[in-house]
Order: C-alpha cells, then structure tokens, then sequence
C-alpha cells in the first residue's frame, strides 16, 4: 500500500508545473485513436465509419461521414427490461441541427423544436428496419439518437441514418440480428445511382429508399413516375448489392472494437411451458373453427375473447392462480391464433372474411358529399373508409418547408388523421403521430405524380379515417382521386393504392401472397406491402417485411398480384368519377397566373402597395407577386372569373410592353399638325406619323381625341420612341402603268 502511494505521488509530480513560487497540478489528456473503416461507392465517392472519439458513455457511438456531410449516431440499451413489459420500448429519434447548414432556425425561439415532418420520416426508416431486427425476447428499453451535425448539399443525410443507427449497435454488446444498412436509389436518365444530392434528386423518376441485412429486403419505400413492376424489383435488386458492402464494413468495424462479442445475456420472459401446452391443446381447434366462418372485425374478436375466457374459467375460484395463469395464457394463446390463422389460409386458402387470397373487399365510393368543400369523396373498402376534402388556395397557403436540407413553398401537401374512433377505441388525442405522417406522406407521394406541372392552386387534400381494418393510407389515394377530380383538378390519371399480406412457413416452405389485407391479416402476417398506381406503372409503395429472406420470386408473385388488384380498384373508382370535373367549383376560388417583367414589379404594386391594395379591392381579387430571375411571377385568385379577367385587364395595362410586328386598338389621345400620339395602354403611347396615316398624301391628321385607332407597333426611332403605322394595315394601291411613248414624250 505505501508503494502504491509513493508511485501515485510521483506520478503528479511529473503533472506538477512551476510557477515563480507557486505550483500547479495540471493533467494532460491525449486525443484518443478512434477506429475507422472506408465504404468505397462505385461513383468513386467514400463513406467513413468512425468510432471511439465522440459520445464514449454511450454504449455504442458512431460518426458516419460523407462528403462534408457527417452524422452521429448513440445507442444506449437498459439492462434489464421494466417490469411487466412484453414488448421492445425501442425509441429511434433523428433530429437535424441547423448549425450544421451554417444556418439559425427562423422560429421565434431561434432554436430547434419539436421535430419536422421530414425528420419524423427519417425516424421511420430507420426505426422500421431496426425493430424486426432484435430478438422476439429481448423487452430493454434501447435508445437510438442519430443527429446531424455536418451537411454538405452534395449529400443527403437521411440516406445515410441507417447505416449510423445500425453501426452504433453493432459495436456493442446488444442483441441484435443485424447488420443493417439502408441507402437511396434513383434513376436518372435510365441510370440507376445511390444517395444522390437533393439537386439530383428533383431530376429523378426513381426514387427508393431500401433497407435490408445482407440476406433479405426488410423495408422499400419510395415514389416513381409510373414505373413498371420489373423496373421497381431492379431497383430493388441495385440496393440490395450496395448495402452487403455497407454490412461488411460494419463487420469489420465490430470485429476491430471487439466488444460486440459475446452479446449480453438476458431473461425478460417467463414461460411456463405446462400452460402453454394446455392452451394449445384445449384452444387451438376452437379458434381454428371460429377463423374459419366469415365474420366482421367486431364478432370475430368476440368469439376469440369468449374462447380465451372459456379456457381461463376454471382457474377463476382462486384469485392469485388466476392472476398468475392470465399473463402466460393471453402470450401463448395470441400465438395459438397466429398459427391457426396461417395454416388455414395456407392449406384451405381461407381468410378470416370468408375470402380467398386473391379477392378484393367490396367496395362503395361517392363524391362531393361535402358541399362546403372545393372537392370531397368517401370511399369505403370492407370496413376501412376514408373521408377526404380538398381545398384550392392561392401561393400564399403553400406549405413553408425550412430545414437544413432546403427552403421551399409546397403547392400539394396531405395530411392523414387517424383518431380512435376509427377502430371503436377511446383513448386520448396526443397530437399528430409518427404513424400519421408516414401514411400521409406515402398518400402524398403517390398522388402527386398525376398532378400536372401548370398547376395553379394550393392544393390541401385532408383524409380522415372514419372506419380502419387494413389499409386505410390505401383507402386514403383512392378517396384523394375522387376528391382532386371531383373539385376540377386536372390531374392527369387517376390513382388506386392496395395493401398486399404475406403467409409463410419455414418448415413446409408454403406462401401465399393475400390482396388487399385486413387488419388482423396484417398484424399476424409477414408481410405489409402497400402499392399504389395508375393503369400505366406504379407511382409510390411502402413495405415491411417481419421474416428473414424474403425472395425476389415472392416480391415479384407480390407485385403482380398488387397490379390485378391495383387496376381492379381503379375500375371501380372511375365508375364514380371517370374524369376531372372541367372546372372548379363556383365556391372555389379560381386563379389566373401571369408574367411581366421584372422592370414592371414596382408599377403593379405601387408606392407603399397603394396600387394592387386598389386593384385587390376594385375586383375582389387576391394578387401575388414573385421575383425569380427576370421575371415577374403574378397569381390572380378570385372567385369570379369576370372579375379575375379585370384584373388581368388592369396588370397588363400597367406592364404593357409592345411587340414588334403586333397589331393593336389605341385611343388617339393628342393631335399634332405632325401626326398624333396613340394610347396603346396606360402610360404606353406612340407617336402616329401623318406620313404612316395612309398611303396617300395627307395634309391634317384625320382623328380628333378619343378616337379609336387600330395601328402596327413598327419599333422604335433612334430616340427610343415608338414608331407606329396605320397605313400598312390598309391596301396598297398599285402603281398607275403608263404608255412608254407617253413617258418619253414627257421626259
């Protein structure tokens, strides 16, 4: 002990600095050496995988840089799961830090808040590949931070989150059955590329976000451009090949850590395998029978409870058996209609309504049901069914998008609202959810490849979900089709979106694929593949997969077999509504848009506005006005055409500007012995040359003021005046032919 002592005093000794008479104990810390590993891209771009130097008190913390674009990504995973918990309370959050833009956030608190849309959808891709990811069994709270801290415009950070996520827990000791990795697939020109910059993404008609192990496909979502089925599972195919490498680099980073191995042990269930026994053998046939009669959601649920009740009834004389009985029977007996439900369907193809796997649920829509809505449809598949308005506003209701990655005005914008009463729950309303805007968003996206370019409108589609069992963002396209058509927006084809479900048995190697999926098919199934389209190709899908190695054949049995119901439904939807409405509604506004030139912008508006503040009153019209380049862009909203049409007369009067060659209708406002001054707008005149009056001689200008004058703009002098013509619009006269003899006689 005294030897130890003596070498610690020497050891602060040597820390020990002097100062005059004084002396200072200073320590000196050296950076530590982190870990990294290189991900080479084929188009020659790296992606590094860093370790050790950032976040150390989290259980695994990685750096994933690209470019100049750099995310952290922590993982903190409790030790032992909360009691009575019998799920994995797994948090992904992904937050985008404004510094790393070189920019401050423009809300009132000048700090980030609450989370955006678009971070709320980088947590959802991520979170979706994670979670089937980590054991059955393993119920410990598992935090996952991803944070941007570095952007480069030329790299877009949500590709990347997967891959940082999945790093960081491969590195620790946490259970897991990953890798994983995720990565952005787009084609441009026919070429198909990975995580491209926001620049190239705009020029994409691809664009996928995949998620998988080095085995199987886990999760897709993306848009397209009316795509076919075998260019989708190529794409799928291209990701897939870059993610195993992103995978192999994770490996390699975990091996040289060296603390991802062995995984920590852990016990958060308790089984107790003679009720299991017990409830398979006394409940498995029953609910297999009740499975096997068509029923609705709400009798079905019935029937299962009064089979679980039936079994448990014999424990209820003694409390504290029962007590200990009930936990374990509900878990096995949840298992007992996962498995009955699956074999019936596999060996009978039978679903649970009766139907078999290929069958769509019936379906009823209609629309404008609302009358005070610009559009509105209800569509009602089964017992899922939508409610969903449109409304048309001018620019200033677009949708502000400011974030790190851009800043833009969104014209087409869906939201999606889920409340409780939709699945007959009562429970509080904790605003709007994750999983309401990953439905919205998907909605959106596949909409919004038929809503043509020309646009004018502010287009706000809202859907509210009033029934749900399976599918209802599906339920949600087809319903915001009929609306969009129904309030006269041209959108060029209509769209219809399906759910397809998946059954699978390891041990027989048996699937079905099932169309249009119910609820119960969805939560005890394999598979969660939502595609939507027009008769042309494929404009958006999402899709979950809950097993391990998923093949190409069954993603392709699946896509096919979502284009049979696909096309189905679309028939069904233009029975309602084949075509846009041609025009909007008389309610709804309507909008004009124009050009001017950009020198033109000060007149429109006027000092202090005084100008269009006039003009917006006189027409009862809403006019805005944007600067890009050199032109001036001006919306007109009304809802009475007449009126839009005057102020369109009034903005063109202010912004005239001539062309050369071009006819037009002047008012003589001066009169001149040289000839007189035409008003071709206000504040535009020229100046009519006696000589241009007519083809003959004329001595006095033959108008007086106020006469209207159709003249030819000619250009302009070389005092930048305006030359106009009135005699070129009239006929020539031809030149008198005199006798030759009489002209040599003249001269």
């Amino acid at each position: 002990m005294i030897t130890f002592a003596r070498e610690y005093l020497k050891s602060l000794n040597s820390n020990r600095v002097q100062y005059g008479t004084h002396r200072r104990l200073i320590f000196f810390m050296n950076a530590p050496q982190a870990i990294k590993e290189t991900i080479l891209l084929k188009d020659g771009r790296e992606v590094t995988i860093e370790t050790g130097k950032l976040a150390k008190q989290a259980d695994g913390a990685v750096v994933v840089k690209c470019g100049g674009t750099m995310l952290l990504a922590t993982v903190v995973a409790a030790k032992e799961a909360n009691p009575g918990t019998d799920f994995l309370p797994l948090t992904v959050d992904y937050r985008e830090k404004f510094y790393a833009g070189g920019r401050i956030p423009g809300n009132f608190f000048r700090r980030e808040t609450k989370p955006s849309d678009d971070e709320v959808l980088t947590m959802r891709l991520v979170d979706r590949v994670l979670r089937p990811l980590f054991p059955d069994d393993f119920h410990a709270e598992v935090q996952v931070m991803i944070s941007l801290i570095s952007y480069d415009k030329e790299v877009m950070p949500e590709a990347l989150a997967g891959l940082a996520a999945s790093a960081a827990i491969a590195i620790t000791d946490i259970p897991f059955n990953g890798p994983m990795s995720e990565v952005r697939v787009v084609r441009i020109d026919g070429k198909l590329s990975i995580n491209p910059s926001y620049e190239n993404l705009l020029k994409a008609d691809i664009d996928i976000m995949v998620g998988a192990t080095k085995d199987s496909i886990v999760m897709v979502e993306g848009e397209m451009k009316e795509i076919s089925e075998q260019e989708m599972l190529e794409a799928i195919q291209f990701a897939h090949e870059e993610i195993k490498i992103q995978i192999q680099a994770q490996e390699r980073l975990a091996e040289r850590v060296g603390k991802s191995l062995p995984k920590r042990e852990y016990c958060h269930e308790e089984h107790d395998e003679e009720i299991r026994e017990k409830v398979w053998k006394e409940c498995y046939d029953k609910v297999y029978q009740v499975a096997k009669i068509p029923s609705n959601k709400e009798e079905r649920a019935e029937k299962f409870q009064a089979i679980l009740d039936e079994f448990l009834a014999p424990y209820a004389e003694d409390e504290e058996e029962l007590e200990r009985v009930t936990p374990f029977a509900e878990t096995y007996y949840h298992d007992v209609q996962k498995e009955a439900m699956r074999q019936m369907i596999l060996e009978e193809q039978i679903r649970l309504d009766g139907r078999d796997p290929f069958t769509i649920r019936p379906i009823w829509s209609e629309v404008d049901y609302l009358p005070g809505a610009h559009g509105s449809a209800v569509f009602t598949r089964g017992e899922t069914q939508s409610l969903t308005a449109v409304t048309l506003g001018s620019i200033k209701d677009a949708n502000l998008i400011d974030s790190v990655i851009t800043q833009h005005d969104e014209k087409f914008f869906l939201h999606y609202n889920f409340p409780p009463f939709s699945t007959g729950e009562a429970r509080p309303l904790r605003g709007t959810s994750r999983r309401e805007v990953g439905h919205g968003n998907l909605a959106q996206r596949a909409l919004q490849a038929v809503i043509p370019e020309d646009n004018p409108y502010t287009i706000r589609v809202v859907s509210d979900i009033l029934e749900s069992n399976g599918s209802s963002s599906m339920a949600t396209v087809c319903a915001g089709t009929l609306a969009l058509m129904d309030a006269g927006v041209q959108i060029t084809k209509p769209v219809s979106g399906i759910a397809m479900g998946l059954i699978t048995d390891e041990k027989t190697g048996k699937w079905t694929v099932l169309s249009d999926i119910l609820g119960d098919e969805d939560h005890l199934g394999d598979m969660d593949f939502k595609v939507t389209g027009t008769a042309d190709g494929i404009t958006a899908c999402q899709m979950d997969i809950k097993i391990q190695g998923l093949s190409m054949d069954i993603m392709e049995k699946a896509l096919l077999q979502a284009k049979e119901g696909r096309l189905h439904i679309l028939g069904k939807i233009t029975e309602t509504l084949s075509t846009p409405r041609p025009d909007v509604k008389p309610h709804a506004p309507k909008m004009v848009l124009m050009e001017i030139p950009k020198d033109f912008i000060g007149a429109v508006i006027g000092p202090g506005g005084k100008i269009i503040q006039q003009m917006q009153k006189d027409t009862d019209t809403v006019i805005s006005i944007e600067e890009r380049d050199e032109i001036g862009y001006i919306e007109i909203a009304g809802t009475d055409r007449e009126k839009i049409n005057q102020a369109v007369a009034m903005i063109n009067e202010i912004a005239f500007v001539p062309v050369v060659g071009e006819v037009y209708k002047g008012k003589v406002v001066k009169i001149m012995d040289f000839g007189a001054f035409i008003q071709l707008a206000k504040g535009t005149e020229g100046l009519l040359h006696i000589s241009e009056i007519d083809w003959k001689r004329t001595d006095k200008v033959p108008y007086k003021e106020g006469d209207e004058v159709e003249v030819k703009f000619m250009g302009y002098d070389n005092r930048r005046k305006m030359k106009l013509s009135r005699k070129v619009l009239l006929p020539r006269p031809q030149k008198e032919n005199k006798p030759k003899a009489e002209q040599n006689a003249q001269s």
